[in-house]
């Protein structure tokens, strides 16, 4: 599992460079700009998220570019652990962009101060940001192992991006309706949990699916 964690960290290194020197200069310069326009904060922490954890499929395409995933079959790994990595390494990816919108909204209104109406517009921020990370994976990995080598990897991503999108925005929808206009902290957060509860139930159902769908795969 070592081995495959660190092929995925080597496949989407040179892609997760170039985003990191992005979003660390996008960061420093939403952190300075005075906030009295919430939307660059609320952009910045929603995109770094996102942006994160779609690093963590490039792998995947470098892969079917180098034929490097059929090869991989006649090491001493099961499919398992195969598709096990990919899931891991959706996850680190998507900590990292926790990470990096953690830090430049803690300088951000540390500096400024809040920019929102309640305390709880940031957990809900992450909350979305998250979700939408973790339903794009688990809408993304199926599809990829249900595809060819001659599918563009590039039409997953999107395909995924703006299912989850829609998902979320659909369970929003829901909630609103379900507490009302006039939300209490102790519903919001409950929204927020449901979210993110939510996107994990899914993206851990993925995991066995994309297994199953492997394992049938033939090379």
């Amino acid at each position: 599992m070592k081995g495959l964690m660190k092929n995925n960290f080597y496949a989407a290194l040179s892609s997760a460079r170039v985003f990191s020197a992005i979003m660390l200069l996008l960061g420093i310069f939403v952190a300075a700009m005075d906030n009295v326009i919430p939307s660059l904060l609320i952009g910045y922490i929603l995109s770094v998220i996102m942006g994160f954890s779609a690093n963590g499929v490039f792998a995947l395409d470098k892969e079917n570019a180098s034929r490097w995933r059929k090869y991989k079959m006649t090491a001493p790994v099961s499919r398992k652990q195969i598709v096990g990595s990919y899931f891991i390494n959706l996850l680190l990816c998507l900590l990292t962009g926790i990470i990096f919108a953690g830090i430049f909204t803690y300088l951000s209104v540390s500096i400024h101060g809040f920019p929102f109406d309640r305390s709880t517009d940031v957990l809900n921020l992450f909350s979305v940001g998250i979700s939408i990370s973790l339903f794009m994976g688990a809408v993304f990995f199926p599809l990829f192992y249900l595809g060819g080598d001659e599918i563009v990897e590039a039409a997953f991503l999107v395909i995924s991006l703006f299912s989850a999108i829609g998902i979320v925005m659909g369970i929003i929808s829901l909630l609103n309706r379900f507490f009302g206009p006039k939300m209490t902290v102790e519903e919001i957060i409950l929204g927020a949990c449901i979210l993110i509860v939510s996107s994990a139930a899914v993206f851990a159902v993925s995991y066995p699916l994309c297994v199953a769908i492997f394992r049938k795969k033939e090379y």
